[in-house]
């Protein structure tokens, strides 16, 4: 593994564990793009509710089980994409709940109430309340290329491999459209429905919207689109090379924002980090904020030099999913409202 890579690994669980993972939202996501990046087919089991069960995952492991799973733990986005296509997961870890015991942005419509959480923050995984689940598969996504389990404590990793076998999905340097692929076939070897109208309707909104974002982007030409984030010290901005969303965004022809390579060094490719007074280095007509309950939501900063930004003067400020859920119900609205906001853009940079 690169030395470069290494260091995206570390940025990111170096900020996480620091508190500082705030403005990692506006560069979480990265995804696949084409069938040889994706790591074969799905399902290579049989019948989807009896017999046999194997699947293929993304660092090239086959998982083999004597049954399709019953008891399924995965990180909290992963478990919020199989709910939308009818999979129950029994245990999640990851942003599950916010301090007030709400939903979390990233467990979509999953009751919460309704799952063991064994950890709800960055670093946090309870072993023992894994081990009492009995789980037959543990699934989560890998943001990098070395098959690193996304929110699997790295102390603790060898513990939790002995008691399952595990299922990565891969967000790392892929648009979104491959992910999101690899989620429908895992949902469907789980059992998933693929064919009810909820799944078959998500996945027409998804490319409706997509051929509305390529047409708005032409019809509007000129826009820049910033994708941002904030914490209390620091403004990050993505760079689009690694993050799944951004990545499918651009190929669609929209205009971001993009760093220097040298300027995001220091975030191992990801991101550049700015202090508030600098927050003006980049002209944008349009920023994406990352909507995630770790960062600083717009409406609470209260830095004169984010006021004073044009975009936000023009009220042309959006939420972004910085780790989103990897189903078409969910993608299809994120797609969606970047086509509308650059539709009703006005260049003001």
């Amino acid at each position: 593994m690169s030395n470069a890579r290494t260091a995206a690994r570390f940025s990111r669980r170096g900020l996480l564990a620091a508190g500082g993972a705030l403005g990692l939202g506006a560069v979480l996501t990265a995804c696949g793009d084409d069938d040889a990046k994706d790591g074969g087919s799905g399902s290579a089991g049989g019948d989807a509710k009896s017999g046999p069960w194997s699947f293929k995952d993304d660092r090239g492991t086959t998982v083999k089980l004597d049954k399709v799973p019953a008891s399924i733990v995965a990180f909290t986005g992963v478990a919020a994409a199989l709910y939308d296509y009818g999979v129950q997961v029994k245990g999640v870890f990851g942003p599950t709940k916010t301090k007030d015991g709400k939903a979390d942005v990233q467990a979509g419509d999953m009751d919460v109430s309704k799952v063991t959480v064994l950890g709800n923050v960055w670093d946090q995984f309870n072993v023992e309340k894994y081990a009492t689940l009995a789980p037959d598969v543990l699934i989560s996504t890998m943001f990098d290329d070395a098959g690193t389990l996304w929110y699997v404590p790295e102390a603790s990793k060898e513990k939790i491999a002995k008691l399952a076998p595990s299922v990565g999905i891969s967000v790392y340097d892929r648009q979104l459209t491959g992910p999101l692929q690899r989620m429908w076939e895992l949902a469907e070897s789980l059992g998933g429905d693929m064919k009810a109208a909820k799944a078959t309707e998500a996945k027409k909104r998804f490319e409706e919207a997509s051929e509305r974002l390529r047409k708005a982007v032409k019809a509007n030409p000129g826009i820049r689109v910033m994708a941002g984030s904030a914490s209390p010290e620091l403004f990050y901005v993505s760079g689009t090379n690694l993050s799944v969303d951004l990545e499918y965004f651009k190929a669609l022809g929209v205009n971001f924002v993009e760093p220097p390579e040298k300027a995001k060094a220091e975030g191992g490719g990801w991101f550049e980090s700015l202090s508030w007074e600098n927050v003006d280095k980049y002209p944008a007509d349009l920023i994406m904020m990352d909507d995630r309950t770790s960062a600083i939501q717009p409406a609470d900063i209260t830095e004169a030099t984010w006021k004073k930004l044009p975009a936000v003067k023009a009220g042309q400020v959006i939420a972004r999913s910085a780790e989103p859920i990897l189903s078409y119900d969910k993608c299809a609205p994120l797609v969606d409202s970047l086509a509308e906001a650059i539709e009703k853009a006005k260049k003001v940079a």
